[in-house]
């Protein structure tokens, strides 16, 4: 880019603003020239909805990949990797090549899933065959662990679905929150005997060609409790969820402040 970069935000914080202040960079408004838009969710989908057609420049930026919920939404990533497992198998890919139990070798990065309420009949006929498994239930609009909660039971799903006012799963185009449901991986790697996973920053500039610079640190996040596949504590999130939005209410956890890294 030539000159000074002109940047646009709609949101006031000062990180953004001190950082673009610090750099030199002109601040315009978003009906004139800019070069980097810090825009919000809500707004990166108006500007780039069907309807008005924008395009970006080959010298304007934005903060996030307008359509990027295909990926962050839980039941549209589904979708996406059930459709990539798929082109793959048309293409003869050997990455799509699976085992005598028809279950892919290369590509079992995700356990069996569905979407409630569409795929409600193929989820039971699933279950039916492992009868004694456990499944795991996502609100897939949500973060946090907001609404999640295990299952072992046909009954149950029954019994959330009356809870939730859902009428035996009706069409998702009636407004109510759809779901994924996985099935529960109930031997999974511990640290001291309690559930964890590792979260790490990748930044992806562009995805024709696929470039991505990955952060050199990232953080773990522990479960409070240790984990048990017993049934008796399938209600007991502090065993299964990572989140801290969950954990820091448990009596083990450990409030401690962070520190500034920049």
């Amino acid at each position: 880019m030539a000159g000074k970069v002109k940047w646009v935000t709609d949101i006031e914080k000062s990180v953004l603003i001190n950082n673009f202040e610090k750099r030199e960079w002109v601040q315009v408004t978003e009906n004139e020239d800019w070069n980097f838009y810090w825009m919000s969710i809500q707004t990166i989908r108006n500007v780039f909805s069907v309807d008005t057609g924008y395009r970006l420049s080959d010298e304007q930026l934005v903060n996030h990949f307008p359509n990027h919920y295909e990926l962050t939404r839980k039941d549209l990533m589904i979708k996406n990797i059930k459709r990539y497992r798929k082109e793959l198998e048309k293409e003869g890919s050997p990455l799509a090549e699976k085992d005598e139990n028809g279950k892919y070798i290369y590509l079992d990065f995700v356990p069996v899933t569905f979407m409630l309420p569409a795929d409600y009949n193929l989820f039971v006929e699933e279950f039916r065959k492992n009868p004694s498994s456990t499944w795991i239930m996502k609100p897939c609009g949500k973060a946090q662990g907001k609404g999640i909660f295990l299952i072992n039971k046909l009954s149950q799903i029954k019994k959330w679905s009356r809870d939730s006012r859902t009428s035996t799963f009706v069409a998702a185009s009636s407004g109510k929150e759809a779901y994924v449901i996985s099935l529960y991986i109930d031997n999974p790697l511990l640290i001291g005997g309690k559930k964890f996973d590792l979260r790490l920053y990748v930044l992806v500039t562009t995805y024709r060609p696929l470039k991505c610079y990955m952060y050199k640190l990232g953080f773990c996040r522990f479960c409070t409790v240790k984990y048990t596949p017993s049934t008796s504590e399938l209600d007991n999130m502090f065993v299964h969820l990572t989140n801290v939005a969950i954990q820091k209410h448990g009596v083990s956890f450990h409030h401690r402040k962070k520190k500034n890294t920049f």
